[in-house]
């Protein structure tokens, strides 16, 4: 069964799969509002990245403590195969409406 990715989902995935080992909360919601130039909450992101794990698309550590962060430890996420497979299908399905379009795109003018 092919599970469908969400706009914001697939964002958040390619952004996490773009950070590397640098794709934490903060870090995640930071690229995302500069890339996209919109503004998004922490809650809302935190909730798409529960639902993506529950889809077993991303998995989470924790790092070490921090005294920067009162000695809290940050939690670190990546893609799993399963996730990398649910992107792969989703640009491919983009990728033939995009081709089977008669949309002719070209600068704005």
């Amino acid at each position: 069964m092919k599970t469908y990715l969400g706009e914001f989902e697939e964002l958040v995935l390619l952004t996490i799969a773009s950070l590397g080992e640098e794709a934490y909360g903060v870090s995640i919601q930071q690229d995302i509002e500069t890339r996209c130039k919109r503004s998004i909450s922490i809650g809302a992101l935190h909730a798409t990245i529960a639902r993506l794990e529950e889809k077993g698309f991303l998995k989470s550590w924790l790092g070490g403590a921090t005294q920067e962060r009162g000695g809290r430890s940050k939690r670190y996420y990546d893609i799993t195969p399963s996730g990398k497979k649910a992107v792969s299908e989703s640009k491919s399905l983009r990728d033939e409406l995009w081709s089977l379009s008669k949309i002719k795109l070209s600068a704005a003018k």
